[in-house]
């Protein structure tokens, strides 16, 4: 089939692209091998945060005391909640193909493996499909990581975790991480004892040290076993579950283990050989700033070309690689300010660098600070754990990165992601008119920390 775009994947990049390609008159072939939606629909975003969600309400309910609520005896119904998560999954799912039937018969959506076969060719279940434009959104995996004995025994990973018919009596987990951490913390408030070993000397290891301290905390307090700087060092069956061999010379028991130590990009059945797409030495797509592989004609977006691995980054993908196609200058990759929440509870709202990567950059930054439990809010809520930290330019005023842990921290960091973009001063803060009692209200109060914005 002759056609004038190909896309691989439909993923968040994928699907808006294709679609809006297709609205413009071009024929567009979209190759998908799994499930429509890509990690995000069927083994990402929607699942974990819909079984975050009842997580918290357990939660809620069995603390509710310390508002003077007796909710008594908390049960969770471990398949309903599973059942809800597919519900959820199934819905979107169902959305997705949807809009892709919407798009007409300019869009044709083939099922089967898709491979790279030669200069504009790409293969899908046997049958050869050409166009001039070709973009790989093809996502990534779990990556297993190399530990004495895993491949012996029955690990799980995000996607098989979210499967379970039972909610584990003991869960392991390897890895610190986002992914980690959010399902630790969920599996724990559902009623499993849970136990977290991270290599790292913290958890969230990309983040400020201060950050994932306050992480630590609430986890601890949640009755959650954190192992900080502690390898795996072998892997074992034991009395029906699994057993871990640790590097401080403890051996840790449990009656399942997950593992999130990070992913690695679908591209090693893509036949990027073939058509002369360069990989990176973890197999990622190397593209440049317009998004542009080695190989004219192909194009690479989301988590495969090993940029910020969030949906909203690969949705954004999609528009600027629209004006790359369209032939305006628009923004470049490099260019854009992707922020992010972890969704473990209190929240983790992030902006632009932390502290220490400014500082080695060399960014010249002035640095406030606030305890969550300043804000007015936070004490009337009883929702008092986490920390406001923001780093501005003293020259310009501009914010430069802002990190929030608090209740709600990834609505509240989206007021600094406005004014990053917008390339406001700090002051368009500090002289807002803020809404008491408004967790907001923190944001005004961070910044007035620093002596240049103290009221005297």
């Amino acid at each position: 089939m002759d056609l004038d775009v190909i896309v691989i994947g439909s993923g968040q990049a994928g699907v808006p692209l294709a679609t809006r390609l297709a609205g413009r008159g071009k024929r567009v072939l979209l190759a998908e091998r799994g499930e429509l939606g890509g990690t995000c629909t069927n083994t990402g975003c929607t699942p974990t945060k819909t079984i975050v969600a009842s997580a918290r309400a357990a939660h809620v309910a069995r603390t509710a005391g310390r508002l003077g609520v007796r909710a008594g005896t908390v049960e969770v119904d471990f398949p309903a909640v599973i059942a809800r998560k597919d519900a959820m999954v199934a819905k979107w799912r169902e959305g997705v193909a949807r809009r892709l039937a919407e798009a007409g018969d300019r869009l044709t959506v083939a099922r089967g493996q898709a491979r790279l076969a030669g200069d504009g060719v790409v293969e899908v279940g046997g049958e050869q499909h050409r166009a001039p434009v070709i973009v790989l959104d093809v996502g990534g995996r779990p990556a297993v990581p190399p530990i004495e004995g895993l491949e012996r025994v029955a690990w799980l990973d995000n996607r098989r975790v979210m499967e379970l018919r039972e909610l584990p009596r003991r869960l392991l987990v390897i890895g610190g991480g986002y992914v980690g951490c959010e399902l630790a913390q969920a599996y724990r408030r559902l009623g499993a004892a849970v136990a977290i070993v991270e290599p790292g000397p913290h958890l969230l290891g990309r983040e400020d040290a201060e950050v994932s301290e306050a992480v630590e905390a609430v986890f601890r307090a949640e009755g959650l076993e954190v192992h900080l700087a502690t390898r795996v060092n072998a892997v074992a069956s034991r009395d029906g579950g699994v057993a871990l061999t640790l590097s401080t010379g403890a051996t840790l028991e449990g009656s399942h283990l997950l593992v999130c130590t990070g992913r690695r990009p679908n591209t090693d059945d893509l036949g990027c050989a073939a058509a002369g797409v360069a990989l990176d030495a973890r197999g990622f797509v190397t593209v440049d700033d317009r998004y542009r592989t080695s190989a004219p004609g192909v194009y690479a977006v989301g988590d495969c070309t090993g940029g910020p691995q969030f949906t909203h980054a690969a949705w954004d993908d999609h528009r600027l690689l629209l004006d790359v196609l369209d032939g305006r200058p628009g923004r470049g990759r490099g260019d854009r300010i992707v922020p992010y929440t972890v969704f473990v509870d209190p929240q983790v709202g992030a902006v632009g660098p932390t502290e220490a990567e400014a500082r080695a950059r060399g960014v010249p930054v002035e640095v406030a600070r606030l305890p969550f439990g300043a804000i007015a809010r936070a004490i009337e809520t009883d929702e008092t754990a986490g920390l406001l930290k923001v780093l501005v330019d003293p020259g310009t005023e501009r914010i430069v990165g802002a990190r929030i842990v608090g209740a709600e921290a990834g609505e509240l960091v989206h007021v600094f992601v406005a004014l990053m973009q917008a390339g406001a001063p700090a002051r368009a803060i500090v002289d807002m008119e803020a809404i008491h009692p408004a967790f907001a209200e923190g944001l005004q109060s961070v910044l007035m920390a620093l002596p240049r914005y103290a009221l005297r």
